[in-house]
């Protein structure tokens, strides 16, 4: 905060305290020098009186301005038709009215000074015409004058009011907008580490739980789970490296880190170094739900993929949707749906939308749950994104679905090619098998 800002709060908040002592020298000079055509002894009280109501010119405008032109009035009527300088108190009652009181204060106050200035000419001793219209014209000019400058200082103060409040109000919005986007990264972070970590923990949990069992009676099975567990880590790793990768800091341009220099040849860097370097590779998509399936399938689980319908280039983030869907879906089979179910996975692309359908014929609604829901409320959270909608549930035959829709911007009927027979990845121990349309149920097991 500037010195002229501390003054200026300062002096707002002590209003009272300045006027008065203002009010005090002012009186120093009016009433000591005040001087009328004639020569009563009264004049000084009359300069005192109408010059100390100014002490509340500000905190009281309206009070201070009726009591000023009281006392003028008054002394008007006693026979002081000019006490000089006392009656410049009047002026000023009319400026602080002007600036600190309302618009019909202001009003009533610069039509009163000039009936005062009409009534002050005619009570003068002067009795020809020409001193009549003279004195009113010059007094009733010099209050127009005050008035009017009082009118240009009450616009610009409310003019800097304004511009203060909205600044107020844009800093108390930008704080709000700050406070909304870091929410909603965080949930976003979080979103994606769940999917992340959840699906590839589960796989993890359930290659480990198996290796040990096989440990002794199949040590190659247990090796192939090692294996397993090993590139699942991995590829989790990677993918958390690609998630948080744009919150960090690139070291080339870390501070204290050396700048290149233009024609040098970087050093080569460690395998270590390389592995270590934060990733800006592109997030998961529909097209790598292969991978996704081949990584399931690897921990024994017998998973079905079927694509129907002609592959379409998906809107920014659409792509990650579905395949987050997926992942928390088979996710939620690992930890659920008991031992060796079996999923089918059906990727339909229509003409204005895309639809994802998981089911498995594991243990349904009789699956135990930890409570959280949390991957449910994150699939709901993606879909409604982009305006799409999850539907959950038990399948009337046991089992469990899980149906996501996604819309997509309409194609043309010229330009859509013809469809593609749907296709289908099966599993080594699972042949595909057709999707059920409806969903009775509508408990949702929280996963």
């Amino acid at each position: 905060m500037g010195l002229w800002e501390r003054v200026n709060r300062w002096e707002n908040s002590h209003r009272f305290a300045i006027d008065a002592t203002l009010t005090g020298f002012a009186m120093l000079i009016t009433v000591p020098f005040s001087r009328d055509t004639g020569s009563s002894a009264d004049v000084y009280l009359w300069a005192a009186a109408v010059t100390i109501p100014l002490a509340w010119r500000r905190s009281r405008p309206v009070a201070s301005a009726v009591a000023v032109y009281s006392v003028a009035l008054l002394h008007l009527m006693a026979g002081h038709w000019l006490i000089f300088p006392g009656d410049v108190a009047v002026l000023a009652a009319l400026y602080s009215v002007t600036v600190h009181g309302p618009r019909w204060a202001h009003r009533m106050a610069i039509t009163g000074a000039l009936l005062g200035a009409a009534l002050s000419s005619v009570a003068q001793p002067y009795n020809d015409p020409v001193s009549l219209v003279g004195g009113t014209i010059f007094t009733g000019t010099i209050a127009l004058a005050v008035w009017a400058f009082g009118l240009v200082r009450r616009q610009r103060r409310m003019t800097i009011d304004a511009l203060v409040d909205r600044a107020h109000r844009l800093e108390v919005e930008r704080d709000q907008q700050a406070r909304l986007a870091t929410a909603a990264e965080r949930s976003r972070i979080a979103r994606e580490m769940h999917d992340i970590v959840a699906h590839s923990l589960s796989v993890i949990i359930a290659q480990a739980d198996g290796g040990r069992y096989a440990a002794e009676a199949d040590p190659a099975a247990a090796t192939r789970s090692l294996g397993t567990i090993s590139e699942t880590g991995r590829a989790a790793l990677a993918d958390m490296r690609r998630l948080l990768g744009v919150l960090r800091t690139d070291s080339a341009d870390a501070p204290g880190s050396r700048p290149r220099s233009p024609g040098l040849v970087d050093t080569p860097r460690t395998a270590q170094q390389v592995a270590d370097a934060p990733t800006t590779s592109p997030m998961p998509a529909v097209h790598d739900l292969d991978a996704l399936v081949h990584q399931v399938r690897a921990s024994g689980m017998r998973v079905s993929l079927v694509r129907m319908g002609t592959p379409r280039t998906l809107p920014p983030g659409a792509g990650l949707t579905v395949y987050r869907i997926c992942q928390e879906s088979l996710t939620n089979v690992l930890k659920h749906a008991g031992p060796d179910p079996a999923v089918t996975i059906v990727v339909q692309w229509q003409p204005a939308a895309i639809s994802v359908e998981v089911t498995d014929d594991g243990r349904g609604a009789s699956a135990e749950s930890d409570g959280m829901g949390q991957g449910l409320l994150g699939m709901s959270e993606r879909a409604a994104m982009f305006g799409g909608a999850v539907g959950v549930g038990p399948r009337p035959g046991g089992g469990f679905r899980v149906r996501a829709g996604l819309p997509l911007p309409p194609v043309a009927e010229d330009d859509e090619p013809p469809a593609s027979p749907p296709t289908a990845s099966i599993g080594p121990s699972h042949p595909a098998r057709p999707t059920e349309t409806d969903v009775a149920a509508h408990t949702r097991r929280h996963r």
